[in-house]
This record gives C-alpha cells, sequence and structure tokens, in this order.
C-alpha cells in the first residue's frame, strides 16, 4: 500500500521548478513531449508527471531529462560535476561509519 508522504513547500517548489525548466528547454529545441519520452526512454505519461514536478517520479529519470534538454544541475560556481563529486567523497570517507544516537540527553531549552 503507498504511504501518504508529505514534503515541505521548498521541496514542492523545487520539483515544480526543475519540472518546468525542462518543459521549456524542451520547447526551445521544439521538441515535442513524445520526442522527449522517447529520448529519456520513458512513457508520455511518465515525462508529464515529471514536467509537472510529481514528486514520486524517480529522480534519475528527472535528471535524466534535465540532462537531455540542457539543463545543468549543481553546475552553479562553474566546477565540474566529477570535480565536486570527488570532493563530496573524500569528505564522506573522513567522516564516521556509523552514526550513533548520544547515549546521554542533552538540555538545548535555553
Amino acid at each position: 500500500m503507498p504511504r501518504n508522504r508529505s514534503y515541505s513547500q521548498y521541496t514542492k517548489e523545487a520539483a515544480a521548478m526543475l519540472g518546468r525548466l525542462i518543459k521549456l528547454e524542451r520547447k526551445n529545441r521544439r521538441w515535442t513531449a513524445s520526442d522527449l519520452a522517447e529520448r529519456i526512454g520513458v512513457s508520455l505519461v511518465t515525462l508529464r508527471r515529471i514536467e509537472n514536478g510529481d514528486l514520486s517520479c524517480s529522480i534519475g529519470l528527472v535528471f535524466e531529462a534535465a540532462a537531455v534538454v540542457g539543463i545543468p544541475l549543481f553546475d552553479s560556481d562553474h566546477t565540474p560535476l566529477s570535480t565536486n563529486l570527488d570532493r563530496v567523497t573524500d569528505t564522506l570517507t573522513l567522516m564516521p561509519q556509523k552514526i550513533r544516537k548520544s547515549e546521554r540527553d542533552v538540555d538545548d531549552d535555553f
């Protein structure tokens, strides 16, 4: 049974924005929805869901649609994605493998 999930307003707006950007770039390229759906290997219904910012769509499909129409992801500082990926991977390597909850209570009521 599918679970009802609630998302923050920011998440909803971000998904809607990315979906609309994908649609805008598709139209700028003069591609039909069917053209883009075929290029990324999804049904027309799935592409419509992506373009409408449906949060239940696979992130991989959304990223693929964005990449195919030329929307740069995680590229605002003009550093290649692979460089950023290497840096994040190195940082994660230095962090503990397991995260444990503290056994003592912390009084953070100031």
